[in-house]
């Protein structure tokens, strides 16, 4: 069997789908486990050539993380992988109390025992990138530093104030946090340059990316730098941008896989957590477009009586269906809908909420036999998905135009999801016409 090139724990589902897509459509067969899978579902995958394990961490307390993440790491690191990845999202939102990506690499530090852990997050293929460790990202047809952009710098949950990485991390993390700058990366020594940073920064060296230059750069940097035992690593998807670069040069890709269009389906279920006013558009689109737009009120789904809250959405849903309709069972339309206050004054409400979309989203695939579904919002993703009782995704259509929202081919022993076609949509991902393009199973 074919040593693994890598492993990873993403710290919310929709990210972790995004690095399958990257990996699988550039030829390294890819499957996401939806948990520590068994021996018998990982033998399933045995020639595959990584591994990814799908998590909720984005959303979780370092406590969390200090009880959860030991278990994970120390199963990725069995896959004895030439890289393991703490996958983050490409806008490093997070916190020194939530989703805080400082306690993850100090976890991941002890547990391999190595010196230090480079960072990547920089990717130019989801229009983000680091210079002089500043987070840059785009949004609609301008890109902004973090700390102003009109949506991550507002972020419900972890509002990025900070766009310096290197500053943002130190506030997570008692390890120092060095910078390999763009400088550095295209100095005709960069090797050296890379060694020295290494060495006397005991702790967390992040690498920049602004171009497909230094992108390629970065990944044969990490790729020289892996060792015996595996390299731990953090970051975006970026991460795996260069590596797949580093990989190519030397030969270790398979021939890239052709994916044909699955085609259309007359029903499609979509459910929704996300306030992003890019899956706004995305809703008022499709509702012009052949779906039907069910408004949820999040305090009465996550709420005492959540139970006849979902009962009253899963029989709205299921009445649509029979009716030939494709439906959006949302909890926000946009920023302006927003009652994330609120939400937050019932304890655990933002968890519960993911799981009773979920689940109204089974119901919905159970009662009316449907092929092919949407969750929309990263953190609601990492809660819904749990509840359709699946085991593994792979990927069945990557979207090259909006990478990082494939669709995915479900796996599991539950019959109704089990072959399920799913896409994990983040808020921030997809083209105005993406729940229209996921119907009708279109590349573009």
């Amino acid at each position: 069997m074919t040593k693994p090139l890598l492993t990873y724990y993403g710290d919310d589902f929709t990210g972790s789908a995004d690095v399958m897509e990257a990996l699988s459509s550039n030829g390294v067969p890819t499957v996401l486990f939806l948990g520590v899978p068994s021996a018998e579902t990982t033998a399933r995958f045995a020639d595959y050539r990584a591994f990814g394990i799908a998590g909720t961490s984005r959303s979780e307390t370092p406590a969390w993380m200090d009880e959860h993440l030991p278990e994970i790491y120390a199963w990725l690191k069995e896959r004895d992988a030439a890289i393991c990845h703490y996958k983050v999202c490409s806008t490093f939102d997070s916190s020194p109390e939530i989703g805080s990506i400082g306690k993850a690499i100090d976890i991941g530090k002890a547990l391999f025992g190595q010196p230090v852990v480079p960072v990547i997050v920089g990717a130019p293929q989801l229009k983000r990138y680091t210079s002089f460790g500043n987070l840059f990202a785009a949004y609609q047809d301008r890109v902004y530093r973090i700390d102003r952009h009109p949506v991550m710098s507002r972020h419900p949950v972890t509002p990025m104030s900070e766009a310096d990485l290197t500053l943002h991390l130190a506030k997570q993390t008692s390890l120092p946090v060095g910078l390999a700058d763009l400088v550095a990366l295209a100095a005709p020594d960069a090797d050296a340059r890379i060694d020295h940073i290494v060495e006397s920064t005991p702790g967390v060296v992040l690498l920049d990316v602004d171009s497909a230059e230094s992108q390629a750069e970065a990944g044969r940097q990490l790729w020289r730098l892996r060792r015996d035992g595996g390299l731990f690593t953090a970051g975006s998807s970026g991460v795996e941008y260069a590596l797949l670069q580093a990989w190519n040069n030397e030969g270790l890709l398979e021939a890239k896989p052709e994916f044909a269009s699955p085609g259309k389906v007359d029903r499609l279920a979509v459910v929704s957590g996300s306030v992003s006013p890019t899956t706004e558009r995305q809703i008022r689109n499709a509702t012009e477009n052949g779906f039907d737009g069910i408004a949820l009120d999040p305090l009465e789904v996550a709420g005492e009586n959540a139970g006849n809250a979902i009962e009253t959405a899963i029989a709205e849903g299921v009445k649509r269906l029979k009716n030939g309709r494709s439906v959006i069972l949302h909890t926000a339309l946009g920023p302006s809908a927003d009652r994330g206050t609120d939400i937050d004054r019932i304890p655990g409400a933002r968890h519960k909420l993911g799981s009773a979309l979920g689940t109204i989203l089974r119901r919905l695939i159970e009662e009316e036999n449907l092929r092919r579904a949407v969750i929309a919002g990263g953190d609601t993703s990492s809660h819904a998905l749990k509840e359709l009782r699946v085991d593994a995704l792979t990927t069945l259509l990557p979207l090259p135009q909006t990478p990082g929202s494939p669709l995915c081919t479900a796996h599991g022993s539950y019959e109704p999801t089990n072959g399920l076609q799913i896409a994990l949509k983040g808020g921030q991902v997809g083209t105005d016409g993406y729940f229209a393009q996921i119907r009708d199973g279109r590349k573009s």
